[in-house]
């Protein structure tokens, strides 16, 4: 067991815990994006970042994958995280702006503009994809592919995959993904299969038969009406 510091309060948790594990045992809320239980950390988004160590050397760190030692102090929501958390939500809301799962982190955090050019992009390269696939499904369907501003999602070689089971899991973790179903106007709404009309990450031709499982499936409901 080891004891670290978290917001002036002592707590001593297992080694090998991070400290993004240690914050939300005493009830401490950090954001996370391309963070789930269950999937490795791979601290992508950068949204969980926390200070650590005393002004002023301190500096930030995402806490999802910062393992918790011996003595450290860390501050989850000082002037600086608050200002680092602004920035990052203004970057994923110019990346990915009508993701719901985004305007809900900008609406929590108090964003209400960002100042950076809209992208309208499909895909924030947060890789719960890509894990929840290889991880949980055990497919390792597809991954990362170029590097740089040319990074991007797919198959192996763009070629349709045989060892994809069309299990929706990817659908699913996706928070980009989300904004195919979040138009409010009928003749725009999509059914729960609109993984076969339009994938968000992927070439058409490689995934014809993919389902989504969104839940509640917005599009349906406006289809009620």
């Amino acid at each position: 067991m080891i004891t670290l510091k978290i917001n002036g309060l002592n707590v001593t948790v297992e080694e090998g815990t991070t400290v993004l594990e240690a914050a939300k045992f005493l009830g401490f809320p950090i954001p996370t994006l391309c963070h789930m239980e269950g999937l490795s950390p791979y601290g992508a988004c950068r949204l969980c970042v926390v200070e650590i160590g005393e002004s002023p050397k301190s500096r930030l760190v995402s806490s999802c994958t910062y393992p918790a030692e011996a003595g450290l102090i860390v501050r989850t929501s000082s002037a600086r995280v608050v200002k680092a958390r602004k920035m990052v939500i203004e970057l994923l809301l110019g990346t990915c702006p009508q993701s719901k799962v985004i305007q809900d982190l900008a609406s929590e955090h108090g964003v209400r503009q960002q100042r950076f050019r809209q992208e309208h992009e499909d895909c924030i390269l947060c890789g719960l994809c890509v894990r929840m696939c290889s991880e949980q499904m055990m497919a390792h369907a597809i991954g990362f592919r170029g590097r740089g501003e040319h990074r991007s999602l797919g198959t192996p070689f763009d070629v349709k995959s045989e060892v994809c089971r069309l299990c929706g899991g990817c659908i699913y973790v996706c928070p980009a993904c989300q904004l195919r179903c979040t138009y409010n106007q009928p003749e725009k709404a999509i059914c729960g299969g609109c993984g076969n009309l339009e994938p968000p990450c992927v070439e058409k031709p490689q995934f014809d038969d993919m389902m989504c499982y969104m839940t509640p499936c917005v599009a349906c409901e406006i289809k009620k009406d």
